[in-house]
């Protein structure tokens, strides 16, 4: 006797218009949803890294003390009750021992490097116009371990600006704004009033626009003298391995040096919460392509099994058993989900390739010069899943259908 298998082939052949017609639903499904999913993760990533890159996976900052409420005394100065009640923290603005925590924060495996910050509201000053910016002190060597700064340099010289006390790095849109070039010779106002004369070494895009916009580097004990605070700094930035594994391990460094410790997922968890939900939308509403291609296979097999419920009949008097005639139509419904994936598949690397090589010039939250894809299987494995799903689903009934369909009645005439 023919398999399933070839029986499903003979019926798809009857209409194969339909299902061409619904396969090329699900064909498109599978491909806008790897696209989609390509474009929003890769802006998602673009974001990440420029985070990791300018502020490190932890950021350890302002000491704190706990406070408690210790012993109950009644009267006699004798003890009602003994309680740790644990109150709101009290916080020391900055690290003072800065050497010492970056000491204890090289023993851990996971941390690669660690760099000192001070940062301070300062003016920048041209002939021609004052802006309010953030300026930050540097240990050039520790930033350079734990930040991409030098990649994100695009003129100027780091060993100038290495050499030279008065050297400052400055934001590209800060740097634009106000027609600063390297070479160019600038006043830096400090908090208390204090001018100060410096040469700007270099200019940084970082891609994020409230960083190139709003910072500006100068040498760690320059700004600690121009902000009249002597060896202090305001954070540590961490550099880790594997930055996923951040959280726990600033929770643990909080424990451990009584300093407030910060992780990346942490600090940008409303951005992060802002791209899940485009990601997720997007996956939603792409999918829809799928399930409308699942009715489609659904009212194809059901009209299917109405069609040829007395060649159904005839098979099962042949001997085949429900079991097989179920088959016969999950067979075709996973021909399409098969066919529909790999070829989904295929489109769907093709357009994300496609869309990564169109030029565009994107200014507001982050700045970048082409769309923004991400490469991951797991794009293609959550499509492909999605269409077997709904192929399934929509051929499942159709087969259950057609097992039940009584074959003595069919053969009388009086088969529905």
């Amino acid at each position: 006797m023919p398999s399933p298998l070839y029986i499903a082939l003979r019926f798809i052949g009857h209409r194969k218009k339909a299902i061409i017609l619904s396969l090329g639903g699900i064909i498109l499904g599978v491909a806008f949803f790897i696209c989609t999913q390509a474009q929003t993760q890769g802006f998602e990533r673009f974001y990440i890294q420029t985070v990791l890159g300018t502020t490190g996976s932890i950021v350890v900052q302002d000491r704190f003390q706990e406070r408690y409420v210790g012993i109950l005394r009644g009267g006699n100065n004798k003890t009602l009750v003994s309680v740790k009640n644990e109150q709101p923290r009290k916080y020391y603005e900055g690290i003072t021992d800065a050497d010492e925590v970056m000491r204890v924060l090289r023993e851990f495996s996971n941390i690669i490097a660690c760099a000192p910050v001070l940062e301070g509201s300062a003016t920048v000053e041209t002939d021609f116009q004052s802006e309010v910016f953030r300026l930050q002190g540097i240990d050039l060597d520790a930033q350079l371990r734990a930040t991409d700064l030098r990649s994100y340099m695009v003129s100027g010289d780091l060993g100038d600006f290495r050499q030279k006390s008065s050297g400052l790095l400055l934001g590209s849109l800060l740097a634009g704004k106000m027609g600063i070039q390297v070479g160019s010779t600038v006043s830096i106002i400090g908090p208390g009033g204090d001018i100060r004369s410096f040469e700007c070494c270099g200019i940084f895009r970082t891609g994020d626009n409230l960083v190139d916009e709003k910072r500006g580097f100068i040498h760690l004990r320059v700004a600690q003298n121009l902000f009249n605070k002597p060896a202090m700094v305001s954070f540590i930035l961490v550099k880790l391995q594997d930055p996923d594994r951040a959280p726990p391990l600033a929770a643990h460094l909080e424990t451990l040096l009584q300093h407030r410790s910060r992780s990346w997922q942490e600090r940008e968890h409303g951005n992060l919460q802002i791209f899940k939900a485009i990601r997720y939308s997007a996956a939603i509403t792409v999918s829809t392509i799928i399930v409308l291609a699942g009715f489609g296979i659904f009212n194809i097999l059901t009209l299917m099994v109405l069609e040829k419920v007395r060649e159904i009949a005839i098979l099962r008097s042949m001997g085949y058993r429900r079991g097989d005639i179920s088959a016969i139509f999950l067979w075709q419904g996973l021909l399409v989900a098969v066919i529909g994936s790999v070829a989904g598949c295929v489109l769907g690397a093709l357009l994300t390739w496609g869309v990564s090589r169109i030029p565009i010039k994107m200014r507001g939250f982050f700045a970048t010069e082409h769309f923004l894809v991400y490469w991951s299987w797991y794009h293609y494995a959550a499509a492909t899943g999605i269409a077997f799903v709904g192929v399934f689903l929509a051929s499942y009934f159709p087969a259950r259908r057609a097992a039940k369909l009584a074959p003595v009645a069919i053969l009388r005439g009086s088969g529905q």
